[in-house]
């Protein structure tokens, strides 16, 4: 079997900034063991998988470890794939996941394409000290979505000088931990850590801005904000806050199109 295969970079305007993410359009599913072999081989992030179903797009996301609920990079770079080398026309895309129900993505002024995703659940909890222990830092405040912990500090210059402890990290019971505080060029800032997913640290994480989106917006009391996740290759993204509905807004860049065989 022969698959085309497109790697794009998410959430930046330059090759080798952003989230890598790999795109598989199919004509019809695969096993899901062999989609998560695949993935481990490419060893990205993500991989999407992506089978049209009339005028909707059905969409899953395997991490080099697992299959994960929600992914926006990849989701942005699946997209980026339809709209340019699959000659999709229409200026919405609409995504089905069997995880999270309806998505989208819509192009925009800039080069900018935004994803309609599900808000995430929130809820402020008492600090964990196992995961404190881990981030090695103690937060502000301590929020529990729906598959991550998001922890609040008060500066940027926090987020940059954390160093985790990606052993213990691996032993908590989430996705991954967030890392946030208030911008200096940005209105917030973020790093996310996800080792039980096999990505001891992610690029540029869109679903986290389900979770952050929520909540800098009741801080700021603002709907509409910019963003930058800080990792080492970085990305910038915008986010609305919509209730029951997030907009996250970013660009994607094409690094290559290959073909597996197997």
């Amino acid at each position: 079997m022969k698959l085309t295969l497109y790697q794009i970079d998410a959430f930046t305007d330059t090759v080798f900034g952003g989230n890598p993410a790999a795109v598989v359009i199919l004509d019809e599913w695969l096993e899901a063991s062999v989609m998560q072999k695949i993935a481990q081989e490419n060893n990205l992030a993500e991989t999407a998988y992506i089978v049209q179903n009339n005028s909707t797009f059905e969409i899953r996301w395997f991490t080099p470890e697992t299959e994960v609920d929600l992914c926006g990079h990849a989701t942005l770079a699946s997209a980026y794939v339809l709209f340019t080398y699959h000659g999709y026309n229409e200026n919405t895309l609409k995504f089905y996941s069997h995880r999270s129900g309806h998505l989208s993505v819509q192009k925009a002024q800039g080069g900018y394409m935004v994803m309609d995703f599900p808000t995430d659940d929130i809820i402020a909890i008492q600090g964990l000290d196992q995961i404190n222990k881990a981030i090695g830092l103690t937060p502000q405040r301590t929020i529990k979505g729906k598959t991550d912990y998001l922890l609040i500090y008060n500066s940027q210059q926090e987020i940059e000088e954390i160093s985790p402890n990606f052993h213990l990290l691996d032993q908590l019971d989430c996705r991954g931990v967030i890392v946030s505080a208030p911008g200096e060029e940005v209105d917030f800032v973020s790093r996310f850590f996800a080792p039980q997913c096999g990505i001891p640290e992610d690029p540029v994480t869109g679903s986290a801005h389900t979770t952050l989106t929520p909540y800098w917006s009741k801080v700021l009391r603002k709907t509409e904000m910019t963003a930058k996740q800080l990792s080492q290759r970085g990305g910038n993204l915008v986010c609305e806050f919509l209730g029951d509905r997030v907009k996250i807004a970013g660009k994607a860049v094409p690094y290559l199109i290959g073909e597996i065989e197997f």
